[in-house]
């Protein structure tokens, strides 16, 4: 997606915050960090996250439209423009040494004073047979990645809220037909976007019904409903919501709760002084990009009241 290296980035030196993740969470966490004139690195698996498979978005305050990969564009000339560096590569665990963290990944071993946790979320599968075997053959999880593939295809997008009503209004735009099967009587989706799907003659909407296999040969071929009809489709766009990457979390005794999600306060902090926690991944009952942010940004100032306390010599 980015070509990021790891140039600028210091293997020796103890970093005031390092920032896990790489979507608009993290990478708005490092640039308020910046701006708070301290030394940030930010380490993160994929520069971007899940918004950069979004097709639109248009409720980011100051941006009337743009996608989600527009929308990380900036985020990363922001980022360059305050010079800070980002390195490719997942956190397995963290370790207290007297007053600072020790972060071990897959490949390096990292210092810092306080640590914010914005991993994010991935995608959550249906768990039905099928949905693996043709994983990439008609099951997919990105209408912006794979619907140019289904130019004049019928399709079904699998779920209920905002994000596959946007799904299916992209798709629209290439497949003959896009079939919406939710398990409710009626989509969540924001007003805008139930209305567009609503007065598009291209989408139809299944209530009450679930997928529970994935049927075909070399590619997706048909689906069965819980009501035991069998219906013929050439893809299956999948978007029933994300699961918290908490596992580091996890592994490290941060507190989370019943859904996986990292427990904060007003603060972004968690039960662990000195490590952060924002964006997806943390408890926030409202997820977008903006609330994500706004996160991240007090996460980093909570960081700098935390180093400043400590009144480090540099």
């Amino acid at each position: 997606m980015f070509n990021i290296d790891m140039e600028g980035v210091d293997f020796e030196k103890t970093y005031d915050l390092i920032v896990l993740g790489g979507g608009p969470t993290a990478i708005g966490c490092a640039i308020y960090a910046a701006r708070f004139a301290l030394n940030v690195l930010i380490v993160g698996k994929t520069f971007g996250g899940l918004i950069t498979t979004t097709h639109l978005v248009e409720n980011y305050p100051g941006i009337a439209s743009t996608s989600g990969q527009g929308l990380m564009d900036m985020f990363k000339e922001h980022m360059n423009s305050l010079n800070i560096p980002y390195i490719s590569d997942e956190i397995r665990s963290i370790e207290k040494a007297d007053d600072h963290f020790i972060l071990h990944s897959f490949f390096q071993k990292f210092k810092a004073y306080t640590v914010c946790i914005a991993t994010g979320s991935e995608r959550k599968k249906l768990g039905i047979p099928g949905e693996e075997e043709f994983a990439g053959r008609g099951v997919s999880y990105c209408a912006t990645c794979d619907g140019p593939f289904y130019k004049d295809k019928v399709v079904i997008v699998v779920g209920g809220s905002d994000s596959a009503a946007k799904e299916a209004l992209f798709l629209s735009q290439n497949v003959k037909k896009v079939y919406i099967v939710y398990r409710g009587e009626e989509i969540r989706a924001e007003p805008i976007n139930k209305k567009r799907v609503y007065e598009n003659d291209k989408i139809e909407i299944i209530y009450n019904t679930n997928i529970v296999e994935i049927k075909g040969d070399t590619s997706v071929k048909s689906v069965i409903f819980d009501n035991g009809k069998e219906f013929d489709i050439n893809g299956v766009f999948i978007e029933v919501g994300s699961i918290p990457n908490s596992d580091l979390a996890k592994r490290i005794s941060v507190k989370i709760n019943e859904k996986d999600e990292i427990m904060i306060n007003r603060k972004s902090e968690t039960n662990i002084s000195g490590i952060f926690a924002a964006g997806d991944v943390a408890d926030a009952p409202f997820k977008q990009a903006i609330t994500g942010v706004a996160e991240g940004v007090i996460a980093a100032f909570s960081a700098f009241d935390y180093v400043k306390e400590m009144d480090i010599e540099y």
